[in-house]
């Protein structure tokens, strides 16, 4: 399941950047991680959930001030004049647009990828930013180099990003913008977190976010199957930024209020309550999901860029309990040290009930079976959700087939059930 990534940048020029107008905004069409991996199914599954807990460490360590961790699609794209072709994983949890450099590869300091290095000294487009310029006191974790440009850090749950920072040409196949980004020329990530791309394109909340820069009121995304036996043959997933961004009158469409959260964080918190399990409301006191007052946890956000659903201890053993309940003797115990919590065999995955998270406001997010719960083989079906002790997450695996608009001058999330593939 190869999911391509295409931009139709529709902009036009903001404070911080100057931007090449079109009129339907910005779409880009996404390319799997794994789908250019021989895994098989209970591998690709087994890395999503090690994926997920990677990036729950940097959710828990509350003074990483960025959080990012793999995702399961990528951007591709061009960067500087002449171009030279970038790869990067999409992620709503962080703010950051950032590439390895080839500097980082005479350092020994890269992790492997798929394209080469970008080269600043190859491109005539390629700026430093001054350290003391707006831009470069928009990140959270900046310095001065020796000859006066702008150095950072960025910090995750896998490891630390450094380099500086800089003004380039992105070229996408509707379009061009100069953007704020990182030139990477250290980075000590847990080895594979990268998944081959060149590094990560922000879609968070924070200045330097690809949605900030270019002055997006909304952006929406749609993801395929994440398995090939769900997908359609060569069925592409699809992100779009600006004015392209909307959902289609096919089916209902539900909305949400986003929850403020903690300035310090890019993320887009939900108001979920509750969650049923079949017919069953599980009893789960709606304070379980709420953001802690001191900013310092809790609270439930949704994540391009995590794999699976992450919920909090609160909610998850209650889920598990009833799951037990319903399936009760068709359980078949996890394979060993995969992560896993709950399977069936794959002859009982009918028994397996649909999941619906409530929110306020009235909106509910079914999840049918093949969202939450995938066989790892022909004899064997698994739950791919996990628990936290300290915040929820909603990832993509759960969001297949769904269709998401971020409508940020709402301050708003809609979604409905989509054929990703058509869009």
């Amino acid at each position: 399941m190869e999911i391509r990534l295409v931009l139709i940048v529709a902009l036009c020029s903001s404070a911080a950047t100057i931007v090449t107008c079109s009129s339907t905004g910005l779409h880009m069409e996404l390319i799997h991680v794994d789908g250019k991996g021989n895994y098989t199914v209970a591998e690709r599954v087994q890395r999503a959930m090690a994926s997920s807990r990677r990036r729950l460490t940097s959710f828990v360590d509350v003074s990483a001030p960025i959080h990012w961790n793999t995702s399961q699609y990528i951007a591709e794209y061009l960067i500087g004049n002449p171009p030279q072709r970038v790869e990067a994983l999409i992620d709503t949890g962080s703010d950051l647009i950032w590439t390895q450099c080839s500097t980082c590869s005479l350092k020994g300091s890269c992790v492997m990828q798929g394209l080469p290095y970008y080269n600043t000294s190859k491109s005539d487009s390629f700026h430093p930013v001054p350290c003391n310029d707006t831009l470069c006191l928009a990140n959270r974790a900046h310095s001065c180099h020796r000859d006066g440009s702008c150095a950072f850090g960025a910090f995750y749950g896998v490891g630390d990003a450094r380099g500086s920072i800089g003004t380039e040409v992105f070229a996408f196949e509707h379009g061009s913008v100069t953007l704020t980004f990182g030139c990477v020329d250290t980075l000590k990530f847990t080895p594979g977190s990268l998944d081959g791309s060149s590094g990560l394109i922000g879609l968070g909340r924070g200045p330097l976010s690809l949605v900030s820069q270019i002055g997006a009121s909304k952006f929406s995304y749609c993801h395929t199957p994440y398995l090939r036996s769900n997908a359609t043959p060569g069925a592409r997933s699809h992100l779009f930024v600006g004015a392209s961004a909307s959902l289609s009158a096919d089916s209902p469409v539900m909305s949400m209020s986003f929850v403020q959260g903690p300035k310090k964080y890019p993320f887009y918190y939900v108001p979920l309550i509750g969650i049923s399990v079949g017919q069953t409301r599980l009893s789960i006191p709606p304070m379980v999901f709420d953001l802690k007052p001191n900013g310092t946890g809790g609270g439930v956000f949704v994540d391009s860029g995590n794999p699976t659903s992450v919920l909090v201890d609160g909610a998850y053993r209650p889920l598990r309990v009833e799951l037990r309940r319903q399936l009760n003797g068709s359980l078949l115990p996890p394979p060993a040290g995969s992560g896993i919590d709950l399977c069936v065999a794959v002859a009982q995955e009918k028994a397996v009930p649909s999941m619906v998270f409530h929110f306020s406001g009235g909106a509910n997010m079914v999840l049918p079976p093949e969202n939450y719960w995938v066989p790892l083989d022909d004899s064997m079906s698994c739950m791919v959700m996990h628990e936290s002790s300290s915040v929820s997450i909603i990832g993509n695996f759960q969001l297949q087939n769904m269709h998401l608009l971020y409508d940020l001058t709402k301050e708003e999330l809609s979604f409905q059930t989509a054929d990703c593939s058509s869009l």
